[in-house]
């Protein structure tokens, strides 16, 4: 008796793996990412920090699937150390997935910590950021309803900046650029992915003055969906200007 119960738990436990591997999918597309973002430094030990981002949704111009907007408070430990704190509004355009009928709000206060590492004329950057997430709740019918779901993620980044130059990072010099990030979700509401997406990014950057560049290469992003069994596989060209304003006086 015990052993037919075991072979009908074993049987049983087959099954429903061999069912879970089965349902396991993963949606590939491809995206175009842009993006703008600026760090003004008005004092020693303060500045801001304002990005905007826009996304499209498949086949790199077929509509648009997210735009985001940031602004913060940025406090300088020293030249190489930096904490800001900041408020970054998400919005999730209708797509075919579960908001079909309108766009989906996500309210993302943050707070991270940024520092800088030289290795010669090579730059290291790395990040952590925390987001505290207040997403839109939605319906059955992928309609809105009042509330929010809740969520904390947490992200860390880090770019390694390598000049192709012998002048090292100057105006008008290139640089290869590699980056990746990883997310991670956290909360009460998080059940089946605690694993949010990882961020890769390989290409080039144009250093056009001694505050700004252009950055433009391949990323690849792979994201776990809400419902633990389905991926995402986005293969992005990603175009990102950063600019950088240093205000003090007898700054350039």
């Amino acid at each position: 008796m015990k052993k037919s119960i075991a072979g009908c738990i074993v049987v049983m436990c087959m099954a429903f793996s061999t069912k879970a591997q089965s349902a396991k999918s993963t949606e590939n597309i491809n995206q175009l990412w842009f993006g703008y973002f600026n760090q003004a430094r008005f004092s020693d030990k303060w500045g801001t920090w304002l990005d905007f981002q826009l996304r499209t949704k498949e086949n790199f111009v077929n509509n648009f699937s997210q735009s985001l907007i940031g602004l913060g408070l940025t406090y300088y430990l020293n030249d190489a150390t930096r904490v800001a704190a900041g408020y970054t509004l998400v919005d999730n355009f209708a797509s075919g997935d579960k908001h079909k009928k309108s766009s989906q709000i996500e309210h993302q206060p943050w707070q991270h910590v940024q520092w800088q590492t030289n290795y010669g004329k090579k730059r290291m950057i790395q990040r952590f950021r925390l987001e505290e997430r207040y997403r839109r709740k939605i319906s059955n019918d992928s309609s809105l309803v009042n509330g929010y779901n809740f969520s904390f993620r947490m992200r860390y980044s880090i770019l390694y900046d390598v000049p192709l130059s012998k002048k090292g990072i100057a105006p008008n010099s290139l640089s290869f650029v590699v980056n990746d990030e990883a997310l991670i979700n956290f909360g009460r509401e998080i059940i089946n992915n605690y694993f949010d997406q990882n961020r890769l990014f390989v290409g080039l950057k144009y250093q056009i003055g001694l505050h700004n560049n252009l950055q433009v290469g391949y990323m690849n992003v792979f994201q776990q969906l809400g419902a633990g069994y389905k991926y995402k596989n986005t293969n992005a060209l990603r175009l990102f200007y950063f600019q950088n304003f240093d205000l003090r006086k007898n700054k350039i």
